[in-house]
């Protein structure tokens, strides 16, 4: 798969670009490059790109906007089983609670079945699950959780869905959000 973006701002300074795939830097190509290759993408999962330009003093810029791509599907898999559409907004209340809201589309599921429990994962760790006790959200899904830690702490977000057959399903796309 071949990715592209667009010139840091100051392409002077830029020695280099790191591509990221969810919180590890899998490829890193030269400042005049725009373009990179990823191999050894599995099917039929969803893969979460970003970019980030670098100095020569290792000075990092910020994420650049996240590109979510989900391969294609192997020979026998069946449709995707991961929540789409995940979105995640830090917050902060006038008492100065900070928190993250998020809202996602849970997956389609054969038949008839509900999708009542997600999984919620930090920094790659389960932070809880979310289940509805009556009958779930129709669309589009939304749960808010409030954070301790001071403003500017990063965190990485990622749902799993339990599918009625009582197994998880895959993970979503990941997002990443700062505290305000």
């Amino acid at each position: 798969m071949r990715l592209s973006w667009e010139r840091a701002a100051d392409d002077m300074a830029v020695s280099s670009y790191d591509i990221w795939e969810e919180d590890s830097r899998i490829h890193s190509v030269r400042g005049s490059a725009t373009t990179a290759r990823v191999t050894g993408l599995r099917p039929g999962t969803v893969y979460t790109f970003t970019v980030r330009a670098r100095d020569a003093a290792e000075n990092s810029s910020g994420d650049s906007n996240a590109l979510d791509l989900t391969t294609a599907s192997g020979r026998g898999d069946g449709p995707s089983t991961a929540p789409t559409a995940l979105k995640a907004t830090a917050t902060r209340t006038k008492a100065g609670v900070r928190g993250i809201d998020l809202s996602w589309t849970p997956p389609r599921t054969a038949g008839d079945g509900e999708v009542r429990e997600h999984q919620l994962f930090l920094n790659g760790r389960l932070a809880t699950t979310i289940v509805w006790g009556a009958a779930p959200p129709a669309g589009t899904a939304t749960y808010r959780f409030t954070v301790g830690e001071p403003p500017g702490t990063r965190y990485s977000i990622k749902l799993r869905a339990k599918l009625p057959d009582g197994k998880w399903g895959d993970f979503s796309a990941q997002r990443t959000v700062v505290t305000r």
